[in-house]
C-alpha cells in the first residue's frame, strides 16, 4: 500500500508550521548579527585530544593582546571548556562568577544575550556558562525519541549562539568545533558564507588521518583553508602530520607548538593568524 506522505511545502491547512519561513527568518537574524563581524574562523580537528580548545583560547588571548576585537563561540556543546581557558567568569569548573559553577542566566537586553568577557577582553559564549558544574547537557523531550530530535536541538543552540548573542563589532570570531564534522556542516548552513578553517593536529598519523577527513569535508562545503597548527610537538607523540597535511592540501604550517610552549610563542602565532585572517 502506497503512503501519501506530504512535506511541509505541501501543507495548506491553517495550522501549517511555516517551516520554510522560519528557517529564512533565522538565517536573516544570523546574517544581521554577523554583519558586524569581519571574519569567522572555524577551528577544526575532526578528532578529540589534540588540544584544539587550548589552541583556540590561547590564540584568542594573543590576538586580544595585539589590540584586535575577538570573540570565541564554543560549539562543543557537550564538552565545553572555552570559558575556563579564557578565565571568563561563570564558566562551569572555571574561576569567577557564582563560584565558577556556571548555570546562571546570562544578562540580556532587547533581543540579545551578553557574552562573557574573558582575559584580554575576549568575548565568549559557551554551554559551560549555562550548565551546572559536572552536569551533562540535557534537553527536555521524550527520552525514547532523543535520537530524532537531539541533533536538531543542538543545531538550534548553535544558531542561537550566533544570532542571539550580542557579539558587537569583532575583527575575528573563532568557532571552537567539537570532534567530527557535523557541527561544521551546521555552521556553514547558518552563516552567509563558509568560514575560513584553521586545522589543529598532533604529529601522529592517526591524528593526520582524522584531520584529513575533516578538512576534506570542510573544503567540499566551500571553506577556505588557512593553514595547519601542529600541537604537542616534541613530546611523546611522533609523526609528520602537519607536513603531510600541508603538502596534500597546499596550505602552510602556521605553527608548531612544543609540548611545553613558552608564553610568548602565542603572540608570534597570533601575528601569523592575524595577517592571514
Amino acid at each position: 500500500m502506497a503512503l501519501n506522505i506530504r512535506t511541509y511545502r505541501d501543507l495548506t491547512e491553517p495550522d501549517r508550521s511555516a517551516l520554510v519561513e522560519q528557517i529564512g527568518a533565522q538565517r536573516r537574524r544570523v546574517a544581521d548579527r554577523m554583519a558586524a563581524v569581519r571574519r569567522v574562523l572555524a577551528v577544526l580537528s575532526g578528532k578529540g585530544g589534540v588540544g584544539k580548545s587550548y589552541v583556540t583560547a590561547q590564540l584568542a588571548r594573543a590576538l586580544g593582546r595585539s589590540g584586535r576585537l575577538v570573540g570565541v563561540l564554543d560549539a562543543d556543546l557537550n564538552g565545553p571548556t572555552i570559558p575556563r581557558l579564557l578565565d571568563a567568569p561563570g564558566g562551569a569548573g572555571g574561576g569567577g562568577g557564582a563560584g565558577g559553577r556556571g548555570g546562571a542566566p546570562r544578562p540580556a537586553h532587547a533581543d540579545a544575550v551578553e557574552p562573557a568577557a574573558g582575559a584580554e577582553g575576549v568575548k565568549c559564549m559557551s554551554m559551560a556558562l549555562l550548565m551546572q558544574e559536572g552536569m551533562p547537557l540535557a534537553f527536555r523531550g521524550p527520552e525514547s525519541e532523543s535520537f530524532v530530535w537531539r541533533g536538531a536541538l543542538e543545531a538550534g543552540v548553535l544558531r542561537e549562539f550566533l544570532a542571539d548573542v550580542a557579539w558587537g563589532a569583532l575583527d575575528l570570531l573563532l568557532v571552537d568545533l567539537p570532534p567530527g564534522v557535523q557541527r561544521f556542516a551546521e555552521l556553514t548552513e547558518l552563516l552567509p558564507a563558509p568560514p575560513a578553517v584553521l586545522v589543529v593536529t598532533i604529529p601522529t598519523p592517526e591524528s593526520r588521518d582524522a584531520v584529513r577527513r575533516a578538512l576534506r569535508a570542510a573544503l567540499e562545503r566551500g571553506a577556505a583553508p588557512l593553514g595547519v597548527v601542529e600541537n604537542m610537538v616534541g613530546g611523546p607523540f611522533a609523526g609528520s602530520a602537519a607536513d603531510d597535511l600541508a603538502a596534500e592540501f597546499g596550505v602552510p604550517v602556521l605553527a608548531r607548538i612544543p609540548f611545553h610552549p613558552r608564553a610568548d610563542m602565542w603572540d608570534r602565532i597570533a601575528q601569523c593568524i592575524g595577517g592571514a585572517a
